[in-house]
């Protein structure tokens, strides 16, 4: 049973010029449900993450500021919207919904979060719409309980997983690959363990290549027993904001390659969506909901 977190909170509108982003929380689990790829049995809505669980990763002084909405004007700009007692509620949902998706992946082989992979927010900062960094939190939260010794995150968004890789820089078992334009956001790169940053314009076939090789090279340094798949479809030639020019077959044999890769090894991966930002919401759905579809294929 392949499980699916979701929570209403996850389409909270945001202020006005912000609302086009949200659409896609609300559509693709709605696409799903209505072609039948999965039914309401798939889903479960997530509790908020606890402060202690929060803690493991992000600076308490941080946390309490965003926790009490206290965060200066300036380093709210940097998140990119004022912030909300709603807001953070949607933030602590997203998070426990990756570590409970961790746990279902460890059961069925592979779990879904509709939100998450908010790879900008670094140990002590919000950035590009991202305050609480789901995948690190439940990375160091497997590690922490003992549920995974050596952990991979492949950060495929067409941003550097800037806040990932600065989380993890002294943390040997957890290895960070991230493959992003190069002269995209963020301008100040992170160093991960692995980064493949992508020229401008990059086509189809040039980055399957790129994909297949640093992914085997990621696997075979890292030996992992539990993967994080951050799968943003800003890859796509019609992304408003990614610069690469991928049609949307190859976002999806970016994805196949990637599952069956993990599945064909055993290994449980934890999907979060990352970003999507195409002129047309039904291409960014559609490109979300290919990768929903191929994991039911290869792991049913």
């Amino acid at each position: 049973m392949i499980k699916i977190a979701w929570h209403p909170i996850y389409a909270h509108p945001l202020p006005e010029g912000h609302r086009f982003p949200m659409l896609k929380y609300e559509l693709i689990p709605g696409q799903l449900l209505h072609e039948g790829t999965i039914t309401q049995e798939n889903l479960f809505s997530p509790e908020p993450v606890s402060e202690a669980i929060i803690l493991s990763t992000h600076n308490r002084e941080y946390w309490e500021q965003l926790k009490h909405l206290t965060l200066s004007p300036k380093e709210q700009r940097r998140i990119g919207f004022p912030l909300s007692a709603q807001l953070i509620e949607r933030e602590l949902r997203i998070t426990q919904g990756t570590i409970d998706g961790a746990a279902f992946a460890q059961q069925f082989g592979i779990a879904f979060n509709v939100a998450g992979g908010t790879h900008h927010s670094g140990s002590n900062w919000g950035e590009g719409f991202c305050m609480l960094n789901d995948q690190a939190i439940c990375a160091n939260y497997l590690l922490n309980n003992k549920l995974a010794n050596r952990i991979l995150i492949i950060d495929l968004d067409v941003h550097q997983g800037n806040g990932t890789a600065e989380i993890f820089t002294n943390n040997p078992n957890v290895f960070t690959f991230s493959m992003h334009g190069d002269k995209n956001f963020p301008f100040r790169k992170e160093i991960s363990n692995l980064d493949v940053p992508l020229a401008d314009g990059i086509e189809d076939e040039e980055y399957l290549n790129l994909l297949n090789v640093n992914l085997n090279k990621a696997l075979e340094i890292s030996k992992p027993d539990f993967v994080f798949y951050l799968a943003g479809v800003d890859v796509l030639a019609t992304d408003k904001l990614g610069k690469l020019s991928l049609s949307k077959m190859a976002c999806k044999e970016r994805d196949r390659h990637v599952l069956e890769m993990f599945k064909s090894k055993g290994l449980p991966v934890q999907v979060s969506m990352g970003g999507g930002y195409s002129t047309d919401i039904k291409d960014i759905v559609d490109a979300h909901c290919n990768t929903y579809r191929l994991a039911f294929d290869i792991f049913s």
